[in-house]
């Protein structure tokens, strides 16, 4: 049997990659959402739409996918503004932003967050792009992104296409593992060729 016991945020951010597969796929325990949550979009699907809140270095911004059809755009969810590992994945995407992505791709960090907690972390970190506010975990849910039982988004990375449809996706994307970022990395550059 198993005891319940009280994470902080932090720690349950530590303990979200174990068991990650299982939980994706775990029944919901008869909450509403156990049905209502589609499926991650594969590759060559059209991505879904979505209009949200977003926040950079000089303050907040409306995002709409629908009003960047014609760019690549990299949608990277992930748990929890200044936790260890989206602190690392955030550093990184804005340290190597030129190598990753360079010019031409718009990147859109989302996670359940506040606006207002996502303007205090882009200007003290000083990101070159905007994260987006999801507080209902409503995008997510779109992107098959929500961690079964968990209050925010597992990290996942979707790179759109100019048309609008899914290039890439990798629904376990490993913030502290090379191989991930060099995936993305081919990921966008095929995505910006065509």
């Amino acid at each position: 049997m198993f005891r319940m016991m009280k994470y902080s945020a932090a720690a349950m951010m530590l303990a979200a990659p174990i068991g990650l597969a299982q939980a994706q796929s775990a029944p919901m325990g008869g909450m509403k959402m156990a049905a209502e949550m589609p499926a991650a979009p594969t590759v060559g699907e059209m991505a879904p739409d979505f209009t949200a809140k977003g926040a950079n270095m000089t303050g907040t911004q409306d995002v709409s996918l629908k009003a960047l059809r014609g760019q690549v755009v990299v949608l990277a969810f992930y748990p929890l503004d200044r936790s260890s590992g989206c602190t690392h994945e955030m550093t990184k995407f804005r340290d190597e932003f030129s190598t990753i992505f360079g010019s031409g791709a718009t990147v859109l960090p989302i996670s359940e967050d506040s606006v207002e907690s996502h303007v205090g972390w882009a200007r003290d970190a000083k990101f070159p792009f905007t994260l987006v506010s999801d507080t209902k975990g409503q995008i997510a849910g779109q992107y098959g992104s929500m961690m079964t039982g968990r209050p925010y988004a597992s990290r996942t990375v979707f790179v759109i296409g100019k048309d609008g449809k899914v290039m890439y996706r990798d629904m376990k994307f490993g913030a502290l593992d090379q191989h991930a970022y060099d995936a993305l990395t081919a990921a966008v550059a095929k995505a910006k060729a065509e």
